[in-house]
C-alpha cells in the first residue's frame, strides 16, 4: 500500500477509482491539471464538480495554478493525429513532478478508467513521467468499473461532460468527424 496522488480528469471518472485505490489500502490525494479542457467554462464545471465530489469523500485536492490552454494548443498543433500522446504526456508530467514534490510513492490517473482513452499510450506516458521524476506510476486498467462510476456519479448528481476535454474531441462528439483522417493524420 503506497501513498498515491490520483489525477483526476473528472469528478464521475474519480468516483470508482478513488473507491477501487482505497479499497486496496492506499493512501489517496488528488490532483488537477487538465490544460486540455476547452472552454474555459467546460473546464470550470468539471473542476467545481471535482470539487463537490472530494470534499464531500474527504479526499484532498490540489489544483495546479492557471489554465494552460495555450501550453496544450503549442504541443499539438500541427500533430493532432498524437494529440492524446502529448495530452497525456503533459497531464502525467505535471502529475509526477507534483507527486515527487509532495512526498508521494506513486501517481496514477483516472484517465485509466475510459474505455475511450489508449492504456498503452497512457502507460507509456506515465512509465516515462515516473521515470524522469523519480516516483512510481501505479499502472491498474479500471475499465472494469466505468460503468460503475458512471451510476455512482449520477447518485451523487456530479457533472457530466459529453466529450473528452479537448477543442478536437468536441468537434469529434458534436460536429461527427475524424479529425485525424480530416487534418491527414494516420
Amino acid at each position: 500500500m503506497a501513498k498515491v496522488l490520483l489525477h483526476c480528469c473528472c469528478a464521475p471518472c474519480a468516483t470508482h477509482t478513488l473507491e477501487r485505490l482505497r479499497e486496496e489500502g492506499h493512501e489517496v490525494s488528488a490532483y488537477w491539471y487538465n490544460p486540455n479542457i476547452h472552454p474555459f467554462t467546460e473546464h470550470r464545471s468539471r473542476l467545481e464538480s471535482m470539487q463537490q465530489y472530494a470534499g464531500s469523500v474527504g479526499l484532498p485536492l490540489t489544483v495546479a495554478d492557471g489554465y494552460d490552454i495555450i501550453d496544450y494548443f503549442r504541443a499539438v498543433v500541427g500533430h493532432e493525429g498524437q494529440r492524446c500522446r502529448d495530452c497525456f504526456c503533459m497531464r502525467l508530467q505535471s502529475t509526477a513532478q507534483a507527486a515527487r514534490d509532495g512526498g508521494f510513492e506513486a501517481f496514477t490517473t483516472t484517465l485509466l478508467i475510459s474505455p475511450y482513452q489508449k492504456h498503452d499510450v497512457l502507460r507509456q506516458e506515465g512509465e516515462r513521467a515516473a521515470a524522469e521524476h523519480g516516483v512510481r506510476f501505479h499502472y491498474e486498467d479500471f475499465r472494469d468499473g466505468f460503468r460503475r462510476s458512471q451510476q455512482m456519479s449520477r447518485e451523487l448528481g456530479l457533472y457530466h461532460q459529453k466529450y473528452c476535454g479537448c477543442v478536437y474531441s468536441e468537434w469529434e462528439r458534436f460536429g461527427r468527424v475524424n479529425v485525424e483522417r480530416l487534418l491527414g493524420g494516420p
